[in-house]
């Protein structure tokens, strides 16, 4: 089988997480850089060689300046000493239809867990560009003590400030590369002299 390049299309992809604050109402945040590169058997998700997804947290936003620099801070992702959130995907499994289970290890921090991920599986198609798109929808969950997120604040009244639990929603786009002209020819002469 050949092997398939997938790259990530930004302009169709965002990652988000959502904490709850206070216990009442939920703050979402999303980063503005991240990546994704996937090889796979042909076409075939489920046969994935390779899943590497990256997103620098320098590049977190949750819509409010002051909040951004403390996630950024020691007290969260200590985004100077630890630039980046990676993720490893090891395996994806069909469970029915177009949903699927992504299992893989998440590093945050200098901590890494194996996490599992509801994956639906929205097709593939050509845009009017002549371009092979791939799309998901990821969704997660992960606790951030487990990562060593462990900030930690109550109100005089007894609410917790931010929840432990941390949801991750994820609405991928990839595009499929081209095989190099040099790979076809290769691939045309063995077709002929076999």
């Amino acid at each position: 089988m050949a092997t398939t390049k997938w790259v990530l299309d930004p302009a169709h992809s965002e990652v988000q997480f959502k904490v709850k604050h206070l216990m009442i109402t939920t703050v979402t945040g999303h980063f503005r850089k991240f990546d994704l590169q996937v090889e796979t058997d042909d076409d075939d998700f489920t046969k994935a060689k390779s899943v590497v997804f990256t997103s620098e947290i320098d590049s977190v936003d949750t819509n409010n300046a002051q909040r951004d620099t403390h996630i950024k801070s020691a007290d969260f992702f200590s985004a100077e000493e630890y630039r980046h959130i990676k993720f490893i995907g090891k395996k994806l499994e069909k469970k029915a239809d177009d949903k699927y289970v992504l299992t893989g290890d998440l590093t945050i921090r200098d901590t890494t867990k194996p996490i599992t991920l509801d994956v639906e599986f929205g097709g593939i198609v050509t845009d009017p560009w002549g371009q092979t798109k791939a799309g998901f929808t990821v969704d997660g969950k992960i606790k951030r003590k487990d990562y060593g997120v462990a900030w930690d604040a109550v109100t005089e009244a007894g609410q917790v400030v931010a929840s432990n639990e941390v949801r991750i929603h994820c609405e991928i786009q990839l595009i499929k590369q081209a095989v190099p002209a040099a790979a076809d020819d290769k691939k045309s002469e063995k077709e002929i002299t076999v």
